[in-house]
């Protein structure tokens, strides 16, 4: 056998000898700095941002969508995923000087997520849970209010 060569019985040592190292001794990053990193002041921008119009749109919509809350978390969840949208597609193309971002805009989904779950939280306390304001689903019409009309 050449020197150098590896034997079929060393095969199975030799493996696990390189999973170990690329998985618990990676190299140094030969590459530049991530341009768009997960944890950056932008982020939380987005986060806030977006969990301040989530909440925002609930409050105002729960005011006049009385009948159901889901509504009003469709409302308020529709708005800040637009807004989050509308601003990486502005920065698409360029028009503000801006860079479009999917981690941007994730962190936008998460703000909105946070915003909704606040502001619903907050409208449990204080409105309570009825049968004319149930947590999530429409509102049950008590059997006095229950009408029924038949028209010939």
């Amino acid at each position: 056998m050449a020197r150098g060569t590896l034997r079929r019985s060393q095969l199975p040592r030799v493996s696990l000898c390189c999973f170990v190292c690329l998985t618990f001794f990676p190299s140094s990053p030969a590459f530049a700095a991530d341009v768009d990193p997960w944890l950056a002041r932008d982020k939380a921008l987005h986060f806030d941002g977006s969990a301040g119009l989530a909440a925002l749109g609930y409050a105002v919509s729960a005011g006049w969508l009385v009948d159901a809350r889901w509504k009003a978390l469709a409302v308020g969840g529709g708005l800040a995923i637009a807004a989050g949208a509308g601003k990486e597609l502005l920065d698409a193309t360029h028009v503000f000087g801006g860079d479009p971002s999917w981690k941007d805009f994730a962190w936008d989904a998460l703000g909105a997520v946070a915003g909704l779950a606040l502001a619903w939280g907050v409208d449990l306390l204080i409105g309570g849970i009825d049968a004319e304001r149930p947590a999530f689903g429409p509102a049950r019409l008590a059997s006095s209010q229950a009408t029924i009309t038949v028209g010939f």
